[in-house]
């Protein structure tokens, strides 16, 4: 499944609950994130969601305010190389953020100022109907796919609720580690490091018993390739997919399907790699989960 010197090749199977193995396999969902122009900071915001986390991406303009609501759980801030810089205000108190990196806000009311031109990522659970139901896919999840885990929060964050901000210029390359990984109670979100088009030759296909994947292409453009197993009604078979994205967009791979995310563009590629609930695989590796401190396991 993965080369030996993929540190992927040393995870041991985890799952978070039996999926259901005769229940219909979702369809893998794809979605460009680059909306109409708009004249408020909700025109510019597409909003899509899988089963336990919802995505907002506002491309956003200096002085917008975006109100995050009031959120019974953490929300999460991505912060990549095109978001400008921007302010988080909650009851914690007010946090500039000027570069890459991972925010997470406490629950109750908060907001972003934006300070300049650019895009602002945001992830919600799926509890927050004002979130939920913008979703340009609500549809596709009008009831619970039996094969995803459902999400149960981890445990509270060492110190209490706080606003806290992971920059990723504080976390050194390390060949042995997969990716920048850092989670929160109810997210993983995992800064793949930037590339140069892929070798057809060295793909990594894979499966995932249990959880949905969300990767999120923030720079270039990506060659997505799903196979859908086989079950035993074949009124529900699909040809093999190998869908073209560019950036921003989504893609969102479903349990148990056979993926792998070919970069394209000469001039440089991201993804960015988001689970939820977090994934105990993941871990249960030392030292791959950058704020495991923060964090802890159940």
């Amino acid at each position: 499944m993965y080369a030996k010197e993929d540190p992927r090749s040393t995870l041991t199977a985890a799952t978070t609950s039996p999926p259901d193995k005769g229940a219909a396999i979702a369809a893998a969902q794809y979605f460009d994130l680059v909306p109409p122009d708009a004249a408020t900071p909700d025109g510019r915001t597409v909003v899509v969601r899988a089963q336990n986390v919802v995505l907002a991406l506002t491309h956003a303009r200096a002085g917008d305010r975006l109100d995050n609501g009031t959120p019974d759980g953490e929300l999460a801030v991505v912060v990549t190389d095109d978001t400008p810089a921007f302010r988080v205000q909650s009851d914690d108190g007010e946090l500039l953020i000027d570069s890459p990196g991972l925010v997470v806000v406490p629950p109750g009311p908060s907001g972003l100022t934006v300070h300049g031109d650019g895009t602002v990522i945001r992830l919600f659970e799926t509890d927050e109907p004002a979130w939920r139901d913008r979703a340009v896919n609500a549809e596709a999840y009008t009831r619970d796919h039996p094969r995803v885990a459902p999400l149960r929060r981890w445990p509270e964050p060492a110190g209490g609720r706080a606003t806290r901000f992971y920059p990723l210029a504080d976390v050194p390359d390390d060949p042995d580690r997969f990716g920048r990984i850092f989670r929160t109670r109810s997210f993983m979100v995992n800064f793949l490091p930037p590339q140069g088009p892929r070798d057809p030759a060295k793909l990594s296909p894979h499966t995932h018993d249990d959880f949905e994947q969300l990767s999120l292409a923030v720079r270039g453009s990506f060659v997505h390739h799903i196979r859908t197993p086989w079950l035993n009604d074949s009124t529900v078979w699909r040809e093999d997919e190998h869908v073209t994205l560019g950036s921003p967009s989504l893609a969102i791979i479903p349990p148990p399907t056979v993926h792998t995310s070919a970069a394209t563009d000469p001039d440089g590629n991201q993804l960015i790699d988001i689970f939820s609930p977090p994934r105990t695989d993941f871990s249960r590796k030392p030292g791959w989960v950058l704020n495991a401190d923060d964090y802890p396991m159940p």
